[in-house]
């Protein structure tokens, strides 16, 4: 897949995931990008693998007494064997594991949205929220501009907007420097997985007014 593959996870964004300081939502859709395309899941082995160098020079600190006898004490302690291993999902369809995942392993409760797009919340904090949006071929998301960062990535179809075009696989990142209008490919239904970590900013009355039911 990653041969169709056109818009990446930028660097700034996989360096703060491999730090662990990435909000739940946009490493979501980090996770579900990597799983899909050879050139990101290369350059998170990257950077994890600096990651580990910079803590294989860092000098050594002793432990305290207290601390290293926690630690030894806690060597006899009993080993769940029985405990569930924690396996990411598989691939469902057009649904990859860490979406899956995320669903719990079952389908998406889709929820209208007008116009025909629906959406499924999948994830949602305090730090921001990640959804999956069905738009029908060939219609438009409303206006909007963000709030925030937002990574949208498509899982099936593709949309096109003042940016360019996202097939399967690509990643838009959008920020509040952009104002775009979604518009679906023709022929396939487009599914997307959205991370945001503020509300839209949508341009027309009805939108705006219905958003705060759909929590976008």
């Amino acid at each position: 897949m990653t041969d169709t593959i056109s818009h990446h996870i930028p660097d700034a964004v996989m360096a703060a995931y491999v730090a662990g300081n990435l909000p739940k939502a946009f490493s979501l859709v980090v996770a579900t990008h990597v799983s899909m395309c050879d050139d990101c899941r290369a350059n998170l082995h990257a950077h994890e693998a600096a990651g580990g160098a910079v803590l294989d020079s860092m000098a050594e600190a002793p432990l305290s007494g207290d601390l290293r006898a926690q630690i030894m004490g806690r060597l006899d302690d009993a080993i769940d064997l029985d405990r569930e291993e924690d396996e990411t999902p598989v691939r469902d369809g057009i649904y990859p594991g860490p979406v899956m995942a995320a669903l719990k392993g079952k389908k998406p409760k889709w929820k209208r949205l007008g116009g025909g797009v629906r959406q499924c919340i999948v994830d949602m904090d305090r730090e921001g929220s990640a959804r999956l949006l069905h738009i029908p071929a060939g219609k438009p998301v409303p206006e909007h501009t963000h709030g925030g960062l937002e990574l949208t990535l498509v899982l099936q179809g593709g949309f096109s907007d003042a940016t360019g075009h996202f097939d399967v696989g690509d990643v838009e990142v959008a920020n509040d420097d952009l104002e775009h209008v979604p518009v679906a490919d023709e022929g396939v239904d487009c599914i997307c997985l959205a991370a945001t970590d503020a509300p839209l900013r949508f341009s027309a009355f009805v939108p705006r007014i219905l958003q705060p039911l759909f929590a976008i």
